[in-house]
């Protein structure tokens, strides 16, 4: 197996926020921060090929506010402003009017040769079938847009030129006729050699384009992070500069639950929601693809009270997949000196026994 070389990615790195949800866009971001700071997220996307399935997933990576708030207390991410980023990058000095004009332009000209194509497809599809029953083919072969009258749009100077003009395919008999007749009275004419050649028509100068919607934008939309200021609570700390509204220096809001997670992570445990067992976070030993969870976490307040029924049924739940329900929270800091700087974060596994 060839060995890849590792993604670059130069800190820090932009989290997009958008309607209270934080994403990462780009692939290399992803697979960067998962293997040097334990942070696997969950993929959100849909992916091209497989639209309708729910199992495998792709790109933006969305993260928890606990992770996009541990990356950026580290100081190797920043969050921008998802919204705002696009309309500076795109709309205020990206394009000017003209060019938005000319873009506009160049989209519209696209939907047109796209409805183009697909009309001749069609024309196409009418003519072979026109073919095989004259031919003496059978009838069932005819496509059903066929039978549909064509929705072109005429003028009165070509009305009165069709009324003067005696029916050619149907030789003379009406409608009602000519749906159910032989293939042989409906269509006279001999069978083209395969010399001839049906022309499909030129396409209707009123022919209504189709609608097409850019995909990519290239290049890539960036935010400049932030200025580099000191801080007590960090080691490092960007502020929102005047000229870049996009980036923020703030950090996510965080649950009460930030310092249980913040614990785990520390200890090396790769943590996932957990709601798919009823709780806060799954804990891992190792990343996720490699380990099952061995802890279902839940935060408690430390003077929180809570019924025991929810404990046994925690317990029990976690045993019966093989799990530890584990419980934690932030020790109530101390009167003395030294307890006051940092509290401590303390977490009890509970397993049930004679299952």
């Amino acid at each position: 197996m060839a060995n890849s070389d590792a993604p670059t990615v130069s800190e820090p790195f932009p989290i997009f926020e958008l309607a209270n949800r934080y994403l990462l866009y780009d692939v290399n971001t992803i697979t960067y921060i998962r293997a040097k700071y334990n942070i696997p997220g969950v993929l959100i996307g849909g992916l091209p090929q497989a639209p309708q399935q729910n199992v495998f997933s792709g790109i933006p990576l969305e993260l928890m506010p606990e992770e996009a708030r541990l990356l950026c207390e580290k100081g190797v991410a920043y969050v921008v402003d998802d919204a705002r980023a696009h309309k500076q990058g795109f709309l205020d000095r990206g394009l000017s009017v003209e060019e938005r004009k000319r873009f506009a332009e160049s989209l519209r000209k696209q939907g047109q040769a796209a409805a183009s194509k697909v009309k001749e497809k069609a024309e196409d599809k009418k003519q072979t079938a026109l073919r095989q029953i004259a031919s003496g083919g059978d009838w069932n072969d005819l496509p059903e847009d066929m039978l549909k009258p064509p929705s072109r749009p005429t003028s009165r100077a070509a009305n009165k030129k069709k009324a003067g003009r005696p029916p050619l395919e149907t030789g003379g008999l009406d409608e009602d006729e000519s749906l159910f007749a032989s293939p042989m009275n409906s269509f006279p004419k001999p069978a083209p050699t395969s010399g001839s050649r049906v022309n499909p028509p030129a396409p209707s100068r009123g022919l209504e384009p189709h609608t097409v919607t850019p995909t990519t934008s290239y290049p890539p939309l960036t935010a400049a992070p932030p200025p580099l200021q000191s801080s007590l609570s960090t080691s490092r700390h960007y502020s929102l500069g005047v000229d870049n509204s996009a980036a923020s220096a703030r950090l996510p809001e965080a649950p009460s639950s930030y310092p249980l997670y913040k614990d785990l992570h520390e200890k090396g445990y790769f943590i996932l929601p957990g709601i798919r067992f009823g709780c806060k976070y799954m804990a891992y030993p190792g990343d996720t693809l490699r380990f099952h969870s061995h802890f279902l976490c839940n935060s408690k307040e430390w003077d929180e009270e809570f019924d025991m029924l929810d404990l046994v049924a925690g317990g029990r739940l976690a045993t019966s997949v093989k799990k530890g329900w584990l419980m934690g929270g932030m020790e109530r800091p101390s009167k003395g000196g030294a307890g006051l700087n940092k509290p401590k974060v303390r977490s009890f596994t509970i397993e049930w026994g004679g299952m």
